[in-house]
């Protein structure tokens, strides 16, 4: 810890220009647990060096590539113990993999690699080094989120029969500009891998639905699209998905559609009641038992369980949203490496299996739709604590 017992945080990839990167420090940032204090912040040098300067970074601490970030750092009393990193997918292996052997806690961006075989390395590897590895599926950390799996746990909706899931954005609906830097590197299958939308927001749907439902996916039934003319990677992607338990599900992402900002949304279905929560006000979730009129559910304080209550900082009517969200990831990977075995937080073995989700989709869809088993999900063996994805 640093002498004011923050976090010493450092950040590859995430300079000027880079909006995920920004989401990250506020995250860092909102409960003061955190404090940035080295980086490779662009592989451009003057962007790198710029960007250190805006944050204030000291200059001698601003480094040209993640080799010297890690021997700067190791040769410092006061040496980084966190590395976030927020580059395009195809620099996290390799990145991700020297932190770990540098005995770092790494937090990472989806998808965590561009193969299962890459993440079940660096897997094994936070395990053998006894690190913590914080896989950064945000809307896992909304308060309500976490209360529809409770419900979900404790029967409130019955056995489920069905799981609907969609996560629709139209910023992709045309070709963009030359100068849409977001756009360029995930329209390039060198930079973003084999999967386009489906692995930028289609994951995040995915593992949204089997967080909240607890249901394990036996197979899907999957059909991706590249709809604007000249793209070689996916932008919409329409997924039939059937559970081991019985139910059914379905997912839509595309980031073609106009009129659709960032509508994540997911519907649960059981045998006695349903319920529908969507990003855009993530402040409500709608209860709708059987024979009853809907119940409109909102983030109170003062009577969500206290676990809950750990992502929860102002009462409610105050709205709470996507910063606080994610800083509630940033917060559970501190109570952890404060020796808090309550802390929660998806881990590599959840990025292990929404690159299992990505390849079974992918297959389907090469065999015109045809059912595509998904691999079970990781053991809990290898997993320490309890997590949001247990």
């Amino acid at each position: 810890m640093t002498s004011n017992n923050r976090i010493r945080l450092g950040m590859i990839g995430g300079g000027q220009g880079a909006f995920i990167g920004g989401v990250h420090r506020y995250a860092a940032r909102l409960d003061d647990r955190y404090e940035l204090v080295a980086g490779v912040f662009s592989a451009r040098p003057e962007v790198n060096r710029a960007s250190a300067e805006e944050l204030r970074v000291d200059p001698a601490r601003c480094y040209d590539d993640v080799p010297a970030l890690i021997a700067g750092e190791s040769g410092r009393e006061d040496g980084i113990q966190a590395v976030a990193i927020v580059t395009p997918n195809h620099l996290h292996f390799e990145a991700a993999k020297a932190c770990l052997e540098a005995g770092l806690h790494v937090i990472c961006e989806k998808p965590m690699t561009l193969t299962a075989d890459e993440a079940e390395t660096l897997a094994d590897l936070a395990q053998q080094k006894q690190v913590q590895f914080l896989l950064t599926h945000p809307y896992v950390g909304y308060p309500l989120i976490q209360h529809a799996r409770e419900m979900v746990k404790r029967g409130d909706l019955g056995k489920l029969r069905m799981v609907h899931v969609e996560y629709v954005q139209e910023w992709l609906a045309e070709a963009p500009g030359p100068d849409n830097k977001q756009a360029e590197w995930r329209l390039d299958p060198e930079r973003a891998g084999a999967a386009g939308c489906l692995g930028d927001i289609g994951t995040h749907a995915y593992q949204l639905s089997a967080f909240i439902s607890g249901l394990t996916l036996d197979a899907v039934s999957a059909d991706i699209s590249a709809m604007v003319e000249g793209r070689q990677l996916d932008d919409n992607v329409h997924a039939l998905l059937r559970y081991t338990s019985g139910a059914k599900g379905m997912l839509w992402a595309s980031q073609c559609a106009p009129g659709f900002e960032n509508g994540l949304r997911i519907r649960v279905v059981g045998e006695r009641a349903s319920m529908e929560w969507g990003q855009e006000n993530p402040n409500e979730l709608w209860f709708a038992p059987l024979n009853a009129p809907r119940q409109r559910i909102t983030r109170r304080d003062d009577w969500l369980s206290d676990d809950i209550n750990r992502s929860v900082r102002i009462p409610g009517g105050h709205p709470e949203g996507y910063i606080e969200a994610f800083a509630n990831l940033y917060q559970a990977l501190a109570d952890a490496l404060e020796g808090d075995t309550a802390a929660s937080l998806p881990d590599a073995n959840t990025g292990i299996d929404g690159l299992h989700f990505i390849s079974a989709v992918l297959r389907s869809n090469q065999a015109d739709g045809a059912w595509a088993t998904v691999p079970p999900p990781v053991g809990k063996e290898r997993r320490s604590g309890r997590r949001f994805d247990d």
